[in-house]
């Protein structure tokens, strides 16, 4: 996993627990469902299992691989509309090209993340750049959707290409982990992704027989997800793997601590850290669309149908479809 590495040793600590913080508990541990998305790239569905109420503000995410293509395998979406949300993709290992209706795009690459602002309505499409395909290689990543509240549901879209080199790194107390924050606070360290919705994200990188204890906000919910390893998760240690995702109770800190022994290709836990101020709306989501109410999306269907997210650009980014 290349995304950002970093000496540990240099960094700033996170701060040691005070005597009155409280720790987290462990409210549930989930396993995500495989399946396929866009052109046919596998995914988790970290997700699945758990109730809405407990994952808001976020709506979906999906781990995307971890897997090694054969040249001309690669697989991305097609052309498709967003409202409501917003969409985060950030990039472990492989490349990803964008391209939206509304000017933004880039390669998003090792480490990187695009976030991007779907708001009132907006194209756009994911694909693996053409030379990916050519060579195959290994793809890796997570996209995640962050609800709006009513408020900021049809929001201008905005498009931010965040590098790795941006996120803002820090170090567990002990040394043994590196936690790279790329949106929102933890400890008073700030990454460097805008949100409409107040929420953090960060992915830490836990060295075998290390623990790392974070401090989080008490008005957000708090969640953990693991890309890669083995470990443990509250102050019980509940065991937890690769594709399982941990929904946390209340508390000031959150802990996760990796098993001694990781398997040879995987020999550190990589696991997402994620939470945010839930917005406590009615939430209707029919496919790329996530209002506030049945009527809402009915406008949504309709709007995207008169052409009111924009025009795909005449130069359009296509996707890959193998030859028959």
């Amino acid at each position: 996993m290349p995304a950002i590495t970093a000496d540990t040793l240099t960094l700033p600590r996170l701060t040691e627990p005070a005597p009155t913080d409280t720790e987290r508990p462990v409210r549930s541990v989930t396993t995500g469902l495989r399946g396929y998305e866009g052109e046919g790239f596998p995914v988790v569905r970290a997700f699945a299992g758990v109730s809405a109420r407990d994952l808001d503000p976020f709506v979906h995410m999906d781990q995307m691989g971890e897997v090694e293509y054969q040249p001309g395998e690669p697989r991305g979406t097609d052309w498709h509309p967003h409202r409501g949300f917003e969409t985060v993709t950030y990039m472990i290992d492989g490349r990803f090209a964008h391209q939206d209706s509304h000017g933004g795009g880039g390669l998003i690459t090792d480490g990187a993340t695009q976030w991007m602002t779907a708001g009132s309505g907006i194209l756009h499409i994911e694909t693996p750049p053409a030379e990916l395909v050519d060579s195959g290689g290994l793809f890796h990543g997570v996209q995640l959707w962050v609800n709006l509240p009513k408020k900021d549901k049809f929001a201008a879209p905005r498009y931010q290409a965040i590098e790795g080199a941006q996120a803002r790194l820090l170090s567990s107390t002990d040394g043994g982990a590196l936690v790279r924050i790329i949106a929102g606070d933890i400890d008073g360290k700030t990454g460097p992704g805008m949100t409409h919705t107040p929420i953090t994200l960060a992915h830490a990188t836990i060295e075998p027989g290390a623990q790392l204890n974070v401090p989080w906000n008490r008005d957000f919910n708090a969640l953990v997800y693991v890309l890669s390893g083995r470990g443990s998760v509250g102050p019980v240690a509940h065991p937890i793997q690769q594709g399982q995702l941990a929904v946390f109770g209340p508390g000031d800190r959150i802990t996760v601590a990796a098993d001694a022994s990781q398997d040879g290709n995987r020999p550190a836990l990589e696991v997402l850290l994620l939470g945010g101020r839930p917005i406590r709306e009615p939430v209707f989501q029919y496919g790329p669309f996530v209002m506030n109410s049945k009527a809402e999306l009915i406008q949504a269907m309709e709007d995207f149908n008169a052409g009111k997210f924009g025009a795909i650009p005449p130069d359009a980014l296509m996707p890959h479809r193998p030859l028959r």
